[in-house]
């Protein structure tokens, strides 16, 4: 089962200094048929006005993920973590048992864009920590590279949730194939540019929720960055 939905059918909302698409069910807006898919729970599409920022805010029991689009983003945590996170970064923190921390847009004169992504994990209560690797953009042209999974495997972060996730950039006759398990279920989000998967076109913006497949094919690729989730059931 392949499942298009559309990147303007998503949840809006516009805060002046914050404007984010919710892939999910998250704060204001609420979409029964949209809470979640598997274990991921949520996938919010931020753009942080210069100077401008979440402050200091706590979280628990959830794995998540910031994957910096462009601008940067400054992290701080109450695990003694302050980093920058540019691009082709990816950070991992897990909240396990409470955390803290702030995220503000650390790019002068423009805006931070990035996806705020939670995995909920595989046990709970675990001790906070944090992880950020850089994954080089060779690894992603025209394949798709691990970059996160519950065993840190082939330099992935590791995170603390029955999950694999896969970033690949794909254009003209680029392409790529990903054995996936049926009895799992699978989430794709389109970053930009326009991509065939299984011989359905996505564009910028747009997902494919995923259950009951064997592989995904990745064809057809116009300046495309995907991110592809291999997720419990």
């Amino acid at each position: 089962m392949l499942l298009l939905r559309k990147s303007q059918d998503r949840g809006y909302a516009d805060h002046g200094w914050l404007k984010s698409f919710h892939s999910f069910s998250f704060a204001g807006y609420h979409d029964p048929q949209f809470m979640g898919w598997g274990n991921l729970r949520v996938i919010n599409e931020d753009r942080v006005a210069p100077g401008m920022g979440f402050g200091k805010h706590s979280h628990r029991n959830m794995e998540i993920i910031s994957y910096v689009l462009s601008g940067e983003l400054a992290h701080e945590d109450s695990m003694g973590n302050i980093k920058g996170i540019p691009p082709g970064d990816i950070q991992r923190m897990s909240a396990g048992a409470g955390v803290t921390h702030s995220e503000f847009n650390y790019a002068k004169d423009q805006s931070t864009h990035f996806l705020q992504i939670w995995i909920e994990p595989s046990t709970l209560e675990i001790a906070p920590s944090y992880e950020q690797k850089t994954i080089p953009q060779a690894n992603k042209l025209g394949k798709l590279c691990l970059v996160a999974s519950a065993n840190g495997q082939d330099g992935s972060i590791a995170l603390s949730a029955d999950a694999k996730v896969y970033a690949g950039l794909f254009d003209g006759d680029q392409s790529a194939k990903l054995a996936i398990d049926p009895h799992r279920k699978a989430y794709v989000h389109l970053i930009r540019g326009s991509l065939d998967i299984n011989g359905q076109t996505l564009s910028s913006g747009d997902a494919l929720l995923i259950q009951d497949e064997n592989h995904l094919s990745l064809t057809n690729g116009k300046n495309a960055e995907v991110l592809i989730f291999d997720l419990s059931a």
